[in-house]
């Protein structure tokens, strides 16, 4: 499973800290800042499958932080697979 959040880090060395604090609280996770996009992404992944979401966005507060999960966005759909093959 993958979790994305929204935060307001903007310095790679406070990324690099709170990268330390995650691996250690969660072993099992693998995380990345993209400190480029505008959302100030932190991406998530969880060899188990379970990421514990409040926990993380808990320990950011601890450090001073702001997160919160990016909702997923809906891939556009393509007309042509809606209609049916006579065109109705």
């Amino acid at each position: 499973m993958i979790e994305v959040f929204k935060t307001n880090v903007k310095q790679k060395g406070h990324a690099r800290m709170l990268l330390r604090q995650i691996h250690t609280s969660f072993s099992d996770y693998k995380a990345n800042f993209d400190l480029d996009d505008c959302d100030n992404i932190l991406r998530v992944k969880s060899a188990s499958g379970i990421i514990r979401s409040s926990c993380l966005v808990d320990l950011l507060k601890h450090f001073g932080f702001h997160a919160e999960i990016l909702p997923d966005i809906p891939r556009p759909v393509r007309l042509a697979a809606l209609s049916s093959p006579n065109g109705k």
